[in-house]
């Protein structure tokens, strides 16, 4: 069996603790749809946006999803959470299989600078199996660099996971990115995105040909879809409608990029960019 079926979770909730009330949604989700292997939240939806609410983890947060995911027997992502760490805080997302245990943690690796100011960077790419295939994981901003997804495929990711946050004018941008990140890529791409004072919604799936699955509205929304790995694997093999084989391509063509490395792009034509801060009149 190839398939695996994932339920985005779109919600409007307040700034806060609102553990109690992602709980119910959760749960209500499961037993509407029994068959739903795991659940996608948005960014930062347990507590908001704001860094007051940052711990150190095991949070009180992760502990509850935890307890939840084994309760219900379901996967979880659990949108992200602010991370302490020493002396830096992170957007930080938790992978929770079934069994309640936290298999792998994501730090966003772009923050939304310099709006998200006191974020710093994330140096991992996470992907994690489950039992059909394999998922890589990255949080809202990410999707705006295709190196971020080149190389979760790269470690064999088949499907793309986005907690998102995004309530600007740019949201319908992020759907063409979407959509071309999943044909560049041969794979399913999920970005579940925020509502309410901070998000406005329209949180998409889309197949690994770029073919919209469905996009949600700008209203709460749950929407399961059942994921196919096989399918990916077919287009992987066959090329998008048996034409373009872009990975082969990538694996096999002989050109090393030199802009890949930080010392390169600090001194190439992009320093004459100037800094990276917030416009002003």
């Amino acid at each position: 069996m190839s398939h695996f079926s994932i339920a985005g979770m779109q919600l409007s909730l307040p700034c806060g603790d609102n553990l109690t009330t992602i709980g119910e949604e959760i749960t209500k989700t499961k037993k509407r749809f029994p068959w739903v292997d795991m659940i996608v939240l948005s960014e930062l939806l347990t507590y908001g946006p704001e860094k007051k609410y940052a711990e150190k983890l095991p949070s009180k947060a992760e502990i509850f999803y935890c307890e939840l995911a084994k309760k219900l027997d379901i996967w979880l992502i659990p949108g992200s959470d602010y991370e302490i760490d020493g002396d830096d805080i992170f957007n930080t997302t938790s992978v929770i299989n079934n069994q309640g245990v936290v298999i792998q943690r994501y730090r966003k690796i772009y923050p939304f600078c310099p709006y998200e100011t006191g974020v710093s960077c994330g140096q991992d790419f996470v992907v994690f199996d489950v039992p059909q295939g394999r998922i890589g994981v990255a949080i809202c901003y990410d999707l705006w660099f295709p190196e971020v997804a080149r190389s979760l495929v790269c470690l064999g990711a088949e499907v793309l996971i986005y907690p998102t946050l995004t309530g600007t004018i740019d949201r319908n941008v992020e759907l063409s990115i979407a959509e071309a990140t999943a044909a560049m890529n041969q794979c399913y791409v999920i970005a579940v995105n925020g509502l309410g004072d901070y998000g406005n919604g329209k949180s998409i799936i889309v197949a690994p040909d770029g073919s919209v699955i469905h996009q949600a509205g700008i209203n709460k929304e749950i929407f399961p879809v059942e994921i196919d790995f096989a399918l990916v694997r077919r287009n992987r093999e066959r090329g998008l409608h048996g034409l373009g084989q872009p990975l082969k391509s990538f694996r096999d063509n002989s050109i090393s990029f030199a802009f890949a490395t930080k010392n390169n792009r600090k001194s190439s034509e992009l320093s004459k960019l100037g800094e990276l801060k917030i416009p002003k009149s």
